[in-house]
């Protein structure tokens, strides 16, 4: 599975092909109204946002952002019409520490001194961040144990409950390519592997993975969700490397290519 690009690899990645905006103006000196905390970041509000809710630190987050380096030099930006989904634990401290003060819809600048870049590049960075979504983090299912009474069952064994309609009436064939986002627990409650904690979608062939999420996801559509109860048999069987008995996982159909 594809696994999440912390800043400092999306720090090395091109810029989208896009007008590269110009430092701003106060990059090299904060303004005197910019909020300065003890640890050393500063920023400042640059659009009110509509939203009453801050980020906790276990949040994901949905953003549009610019990062430049202290010298002036762009490093990133994410234009208007694009946006990324970032786990707040896997930002940089100082961006993270940032974004926990704002709320849905604000535009907000930080400065981000060396001491909070995560230690690993010896600069500052400043960062102009739009916050276009709080993601909470997958929760453990109340009825992970065992599929409920509503639950639907498939001969093979696999039961599954729709818990968001698709807004698409395409579904996959064993031979798509698929891009989802997906959480899996054990029956006792674990959870061992997040894409949604990633921030990052995954993409696979059908014939690519367990025999449960082959058959499971030809009953999908595109922008549905659905959770599935997987027997072991349609899992992973007797393979001691990964999770044993059966699985529970919920689903959510991106894109069918």
């Amino acid at each position: 599975m594809k696994r999440f690009l912390s800043l400092f690899v999306l720090l090395t990645l091109p810029l989208f092909a896009v007008e590269k905006p110009a430092p701003p103006a106060d990059l090299s000196a904060p303004p005197a109204d910019a909020e300065k905390s003890e640890d050393g970041l500063v920023t400042k509000q640059l659009a009110k946002g509509t939203g009453s809710v801050h980020p906790t630190v276990a949040d994901l987050v949905r953003v549009r952002y610019t990062v430049w380096k202290a010298d002036g030099t762009l490093v990133q930006h994410v234009p208007s019409g694009q946006s990324t989904m970032l786990p707040v634990p896997k930002m940089i401290p100082g961006w993270g520490e940032a974004v926990q003060k704002m709320v849905v819809g604000e535009q907000q600048r930080a400065w981000i001194p060396p001491a909070l870049n995560g230690g690993k590049i010896d600069l500052g960075f400043v960062i102009d961040t739009e916050l276009l979504e709080i993601i909470p983090p997958p929760v453990t299912p109340s009825d992970v144990a065992a599929p409920p009474a509503d639950a639907s069952k498939t001969p093979s064994g696999l039961a599954y409950k729709v818990l968001r309609a698709g807004s698409g009436d395409r579904r996959p064939n064993r031979g798509s390519t698929v891009v989802v986002h997906y959480s899996g627990w054990t029956t006792d409650g674990k959870m061992f592997d997040s894409s949604v904690l990633r921030g990052t979608p995954t993409e696979f062939g059908l014939t690519q993975v367990i025999r449960g999420w082959t058959e499971g996801l030809q009953l999908m559509k595109t922008g549905e969700k659905t959770r599935f109860w997987i027997p072991a048999n349609l899992a992973y069987g007797n393979d001691r490397t990964k999770p044993q008995g059966m699985l529970v996982f919920d689903i959510e159909l991106i894109a069918i290519k």
